[in-house]
């Protein structure tokens, strides 16, 4: 009593050093007045700029929710069946904090396989969370706790929300580059070095399939050398899985990442969602797992996660996890979803097909797939939008500093000069020898290809590389989102002229994109990519 009644007195005692500054906070400018509007999220922004646009063509292509070829939110057949079935069956009751069990079970199996040791050795730590940001931040939060010291290393670029979530959790953050921008694909070997270099202990957040935004994603060739050095470096994966089954309409080819680095022996942190690929956008039902060594580790484990989630949330909500189960752990329902996933899959890979020949049906300058061209030192092919006979579209000479200049044909005679990297005379032909396009080998016609085209400087013309500028990139992507490549002034002309709104670093989500608007998307994206 007396050790209460003294802790009393010295928090009486500190009560005029606090009150004071209260007072002085409150009668200042009102409780909140001092608290700044923050600045628009820039995903949930662009809807909110959609919603306010009174044209009845606008599009929204930013948010990442599923939509058929009409535009309309799918309900899936499979989960419409699971809510029949769970309809009036349960009571209202609080799950426990590691919420359902049955339910987190069959989404370690979902993602580490049927058969993987590792699940049914009881290795795996496991609870329900709120969705894939619920796993993110409960992983992060776990981080900050129990692997003191250590950094996250984050893909530049990834999805905006995973810099918020870590930055909350006070770990610290290091970008590492994956996306290669001149190649629109993965910047592997850019990516290695950086990881290489990472101190031992260091975890490393890697988006198992889809990755967002870019839709780029390793090879599994790639997937199995990027295992073995963190494997040899000693960094722990961290593995965001919202798109399974989503990105190419099989879940299990789309799990290879996660199986490849546990059948290399790693133990790792893996965070699912069901929002994409059973559409419970709203129900928020997720499962954050960690691998362990064994039993024993992994009961430790799980207590401490349910630790960091009973101040949270406390416990996660009862329906969408008795959907989730009720489909996977009925062999005829997983099956309909399996196939339902799929159609969803393969209208979105249509939808990539559709956009990029609508596109180059435009003839839109970002077509030139990458060639050696024969350049005249005086910018013979310093024309826009020419046409090859091969079909394809070249871009203005790149000069001898090689940069792209966009000018137009010169009207003066210049002195001349070899490209860049190339000596006068190497391999040099003039253009009346030049019979066939270099491309495609097909006869060339004057006046078309820009080989053929009228120089002012009638001198020897050089081999130089036009750089890649492709729409391919679209079909080579996978997942619901598409990393256009254009630019964010372009984006603004997108949303301003046409009332097409996207996030400002050219993602779009095909899931927005349907047979009767991919015209149009393709027509403004041809107008502010070539002007």
């Amino acid at each position: 009593m007396a050790l209460q009644r003294n802790t009393g007195v010295a928090a009486l005692r500190a009560l005029p050093a606090v009150l004071p500054a209260a007072r002085t906070f409150a009668s200042q400018a009102g409780w909140f007045g001092h608290v700044p509007e923050a600045p628009r999220d820039p995903i949930l922004g662009v809807t909110e700029k959609y919603l306010a646009d009174a044209n009845p063509l606008k599009m929204n292509l930013g948010v990442g929710a599923y939509r058929d070829d009409s535009g309309q939110p799918v309900v899936l057949k499979s989960v419409r069946e699971a809510e029949r079935r769970v309809a009036g069956s349960h009571f209202m009751e609080y799950l426990p904090i590691g919420g359902h069990r049955q339910f987190c079970e069959d989404s370690a199996k979902l993602a580490y396989g049927e058969d993987a040791g590792v699940v049914h050795g009881k290795q795996v730590a496991m609870i329900q969370s709120l969705s894939g940001t619920g796993s993110c931040r409960l992983f992060a939060e776990f981080q900050g706790r129990w692997m003191k010291g250590s950094k996250i290393y984050i893909p530049s670029p990834t999805w905006s929300n995973h810099h918020n979530i870590w930055r909350d959790a006070q770990v610290e953050e290091v970008i590492y580059p994956y996306y290669n921008k001149e190649t629109k694909g993965l910047d592997f070997e850019r990516m290695c070095d950086t990881l290489s270099k990472a101190p031992a202990g260091s975890v490393v957040l890697l988006h198992a399939c889809a990755h967002n935004p870019t839709g780029v994603d390793p090879t599994r060739e790639q997937w199995q050398e990027l295992s073995k050095l963190m494997l040899e470096k000693r960094l722990f994966p961290c593995m965001d899985m919202a798109y399974q089954g989503f990105a190419t309409g099989d879940c299990e080819r789309d799990a290879q990442a996660v199986r490849i680095f546990l059948n290399d022996g790693h133990r790792l942190a893996l965070s699912q969602s069901f929002a994409k690929n059973m559409g419970l956008y709203g129900q928020r039902v997720g499962c954050f797992s960690i691998v362990c060594e064994g039993p024993a580790e992994a009961k430790a484990v799980e207590s401490q996660m349910k630790a960091l989630a009973r101040p949270m949330y406390s416990n996660p909500p009862l329906h969408g996890a008795l959907l989730v189960h009720q489909i996977l752990s009925d062999p005829e329902l997983k099956q309909q979803w399996y196939g339902e996933v799929k159609e969803m899959a393969d209208r979105i890979i249509s939808m990539r097909t559709l956009l990029r020949q609508n596109l180059e049906a435009l003839g839109s300058p970002h077509r030139c797939a990458g060639r050696l061209a024969w350049v005249s030192p005086c910018c013979c092919v310093c024309t826009s939008a020419t046409r090859s006979c091969c079909g394809r579209m070249d871009e203005p000479w790149a000069g001898p500093t090689g940069s792209w200049a966009g000018h137009k044909r010169p009207l003066r005679r210049r002195s001349p000069r070899p490209a860049a990297g190339i000596s006068s005379g190497q391999g040099a032909a003039p253009h009346s020898r030049l019979r066939t396009c270099p491309t495609c080998a097909k006869p060339a016609h004057p006046g078309r290809c820009p080989v053929l085209a009228p120089c002012v400087f009638r001198g020897p013309c050089h081999p130089t590389r036009i750089p890649a500028r492709s729409w391919q990139h679209i079909t080579d992507q996978i997942g619901m989102f598409c990393f256009t490549g254009i630019t964010p002034e372009q984006v603004d002309r997108l949303t301003g002229e046409y009332s097409i709104y996207l996030t400002r670093n050219g993602r779009i989500s095909m899931a927005g994109v349907n047979s009767g608007n991919v015209g149009r998307l393709a027509e403004a994206m041809h107008k502010v990519t070539s002007s």
